[in-house]
């Protein structure tokens, strides 16, 4: 389970460091195996300024998932071709570092300052300015939609 907020910096060649607190997780759940692509939000529409990491073997789990969604269903379909099309297995190094596509750089608008965000069974890249407005439209919103399905959960 990936949890907590890093401030990282891209190298010169596109690299990140991953924290040392998640290498030896990564290392022991998928090889140093990773699959990066670009992130959707509730509407299958590109999250600007973000993209999602995942360990292969949760990567895979949902591709399964997405394999058996209906192929003719045109929400399905947008998200196969954007979620899957857009797709890239990398791999970290022994330094902990991580290639992330010029494309998928360039998607998200990463250039040096990014956020590394643990989501439970993987990460999401953030370019810094795009997760700061983010933070802030969290923060001042008053956006219920799907509150009700959250029922009895409680903190």
């Amino acid at each position: 389970m990936f949890r907590g907020i890093s401030s990282l910096n891209l190298d010169d060649k596109g690299r990140l460091a991953i924290p040392t607190r998640y290498r030896d997780e990564l290392q022991e759940c998928c090889d140093r195996q990773l699959v990066v692509t670009v992130a959707v939000n509730e509407l299958c529409v590109g999250e600007a300024g973000c993209l999602w990491l995942y360990p292969l073997p949760e990567w895979e789990k949902l591709e399964h998932t997405i394999s058996k969604l209906p192929t003719l269903n045109k929400m399905a379909g947008k998200l196969r071709r954007f979620l899957i099309g857009n797709a890239s297995e990398c791999e970290m190094d022994a330094q902990g570092r991580l290639l992330l596509p010029e494309k998928l750089r360039r998607f998200a608008s990463m250039e040096k300052k990014i956020v590394l965000v643990g989501q439970l069974n993987k990460f999401e890249i953030w370019n810094e300015d795009a997760w700061t407005a983010k933070e802030a439209e969290w923060l001042a919103g008053d956006d219920n939609d799907g509150l009700d399905e959250l029922g009895p959960l409680s903190f």
